[in-house]
């Protein structure tokens, strides 16, 4: 079976970037949601590069912690973790001051079932944490699914193009940016936020979704023709270096990989690691969801992890058995509907 500890070393390995923004960065940092699929990494990354670059630094993790497993790999590895639920004012009220927060909450998945809910942690939650923290600098996770579909011949939609989100999910992401905008305005606080589309490690995200498929020798839909992707590691990285440019109004990054790849491809690229030839079902359409990170490389450089290293991970992972997070992306998804 493949190593999960190793692999949760390889997604909190700083790099060099990260180590020299941690020596500048002031102040310990809180990241909000901490338990989700990328939560546990970032936390874990922001406290190895800092201690690396020298800095005594509290790293703190705050979520609800369903998973008392989480929790408690996050204590033994350094992290200070806080149980709390964000919608309990008195709760939110209690938690530290801090200087720097990250902030991972979101609901996409369940929208169709219950989509208060979703707009109310998506839009009225982050005016309730931009309100706590006020004072401090927020880097905020949001996603692309607030651009339209566009054509696959492009780059796809920059930071400047116009929202145009399909389904009420992607409604209440525009809400949340718009809210954190205003809450930056009305009170100085700088902030980043960062439109991820889509982030990937071994256990989850498209790549993981892809090859699942592939191994089990079922049809791969290949109507969303094209898709960008990023290694968890280097999407938190950046995240944490963003703090140093925080700002008001915030600071909009599309945070992904370029350019966008074909379904197919990488079906195919999957399937020759897998000893496996995709069934393909469909034709691509000549539009997707698409995002152009070419703001996001200008200012923190190409991206470590490239697709041949993402492939050849995921690839062996499942080749070997490697344990699934069961959150599979939905990333075919053409409706909005999640």
């Amino acid at each position: 079976m493949p190593d999960e500890a190793q692999l949760e070393r390889d997604l909190s390995e700083p790099t060099a970037d990260l180590i020299e923004a941690m020596a500048r960065l002031q102040g310990d940092i809180l990241v909000l949601g901490v338990s989700d699929k990328m939560g546990p990494s970032l936390a874990r990354l922001a406290l190895r590069a800092s201690r690396a670059a020298g800095v005594d630094r509290q790293v703190i993790g705050v979520a609800r912690f369903s998973d008392r497993a989480v929790r408690e790999s996050l204590e033994a590895d350094g992290v200070w973790t806080l149980e709390a639920d964000l919608f309990d004012q008195q709760a939110l009220a209690r938690l530290p001051d801090v200087a720097n927060v990250v902030y991972m909450v979101g609901q996409k998945f369940g929208t169709t079932d219950d989509a208060s809910r979703t707009w109310a942690v998506n839009a009225f939650l982050p005016g309730l944490v931009a309100e706590r923290y006020a004072g401090s600098r927020i880097v905020a996770f949001s996603t692309g699914n607030v651009y339209p579909f566009s054509d696959v011949t492009t780059d796809g939609p920059d930071e400047s193009t116009p929202f145009a989100p399909v389904g009420e999910y992607a409604q209440s992401a525009v809400a949340r940016e718009r809210v954190l905008e205003f809450c930056s305005r009305r009170h100085g606080t700088p902030m980043a936020i960062l439109r991820l589309n889509y982030a990937i490690e071994p256990r989850y995200g498209v790549l993981r979704d892809l090859a699942d498929t592939v191994w089990a020798g079922a049809t791969v839909d290949v109507a969303m023709g094209f898709v960008n992707v990023i290694w968890q590691r280097d999407a938190n990285a950046i995240a944490l270096r963003t703090f140093a440019h925080c700002d008001t109004p915030p600071l909009v990054l599309n945070l992904t990989g370029r350019p966008a790849l074909s379904v197919r491809w990488l079906a195919e690229q999957l399937g020759q690691r897998l000893d496996r030839s995709p069934l393909i079902l469909g034709v691509e359409s000549r539009q997707a969801l698409l995002s152009d990170a070419a703001r996001c490389e200008a200012l923190f450089g190409p991206l470590p992890v490239g697709i041949e290293e993402m492939l050849d991970r995921v690839a062996a992972w499942v080749k070997g058995g490697g344990r699934s997070l069961a959150k599979p992306t939905h990333f075919t998804e053409r409706m909005g509907k999640f």
